[in-house]
């Protein structure tokens, strides 16, 4: 039992006392620890003390794409504590590039007999991808939610954050600060949520400046999700003459930062920048970053809940439920350069 014990606690990176404890349910441990031990358990394959199997509903798969990007580990650790009140034991599968696939994370969950899996930004979302895997899972049947990145003929629930609104609502406050020309960065355009941004952007950008679609595009610069992916890109912008720029993520909206100081541009007064989620410490950036907040609690909730009634028999609306995002207005965003010229030009001639 002391090499069971060891990799145990090494799984749940918590102490070997603690997993005694755990399995010989004594008290002086965290809820949160203990379900980490109960995780561990049943995702090494041990057999849980007959005292502590009915604590569990059953397994439930939460597939993320990464750990790197923060918006993942937040939408992780709510859906994560949503399962657990409920229940539920999560089993967190974290992709890398080079790693573990989807699929195959999949076939190692069916092997552990789950009761549903969440899907965050999974394969559904490419939409170059074949979604008969989707299909496949539906059809055994298996409770599925899928996570950003809505997908026409997959019959599961979908929550999304409205990116098309998240597009939109960027372009207003910048043409609100004056702002004409505004660029966006975001990733390959085969994921639907970049198309979203995209139909935002373009439409809002026609509405409040009068810009053609073609023009607009003429302003968007797509490439790889992260700070290197947003750096290249806002070079491409800033060389185009933009004032604002719209990222697709913050890690995007931190490598325009870096972009704009490498060339000694100011950031907000000569270029402003928003990003999108508003991810962990996005509030204690240099300069605090304007940024489109996803309801990550709220869209957690509601996938955790369209699938535990699926669990239970209950049945789920086979829709989309989109959230609003929210607009956050910091330090990285101010009034464009040829506005605050005039305004203190008039400033000026007003005191004479």
């Amino acid at each position: 039992m002391r090499a069971r014990m060891a990799d145990i606690a090494r799984q749940a990176q918590v102490s070997e006392a603690t997993v005694s404890r755990v399995i010989n349910d004594r008290p002086g441990v965290s809820p949160e620890t203990r379900q980490a031990v109960l995780t561990a358990l049943d995702v090494l394959g041990y057999e849980r003390p007959e005292r502590l199997r009915k604590r569990s509903a059953g397994l439930v798969g939460l597939v993320v794409p990464e750990l790197d990007n923060p918006i993942f580990p937040a939408f992780a650790q709510v859906i994560e504590s949503t399962l657990a009140q409920q229940g539920y034991t999560p089993v967190l599968c974290t992709q890398s590039p080079g790693g573990v696939t989807e699929d195959e994370y999949v076939e190692m969950l069916l092997d552990r007999q789950v009761s549903g899996i969440v899907f965050v930004s999974g394969l559904h979302a490419d939409t170059t991808m074949d979604v008969e895997r989707y299909h496949r899972l539906i059809g055994r049947p298996l409770p599925i939610v899928l996570v950003n990145g809505h997908t026409a003929g997959i019959d599961a629930p979908f929550v999304s954050c409205d990116e098309q609104m998240a597009g939109d609502l960027a372009v207003g406050h910048l043409a609100s600060l004056g702002h004409r020309r505004i660029g966006m960065i975001s990733g390959p355009h085969r994921f639907s949520p970049v198309q979203r941004k995209l139909a935002g952007y373009r439409a809002a950008m026609q509405r409040e400046l009068g810009v053609p679609a073609a023009d607009a595009d003429d302003l968007v610069e797509l490439t790889l999700f992260g700070v290197e992916g947003g750096e290249v890109a806002a070079e491409r912008l800033l060389n185009k003459g933009v004032t604002g720029i719209i990222c697709g993520s913050d890690l995007m909206a931190l490598g325009a930062i870096r972009a704009a100081r490498r060339r000694g541009m100011n950031v907000p007064t000569e270029v402003s920048i928003i990003g999108f989620d508003d991810s962990p410490l996005m509030a204690f950036t240099d300069p605090p970053l304007t940024t489109l907040r996803q309801p990550v609690a709220a869209m957690a909730v509601a996938a955790v809940r369209s699938l535990v009634d699926d669990i239970n028999g209950h049945g789920s609306p086979r829709s989309e439920y989109l959230f609003r995002p929210e607009l956050v207005v910091r330090n990285s965003t101010a009034m464009a350069p040829a506005r605050r010229a005039s305004t203190a030009s008039a400033a000026a001639a007003s005191v004479a």
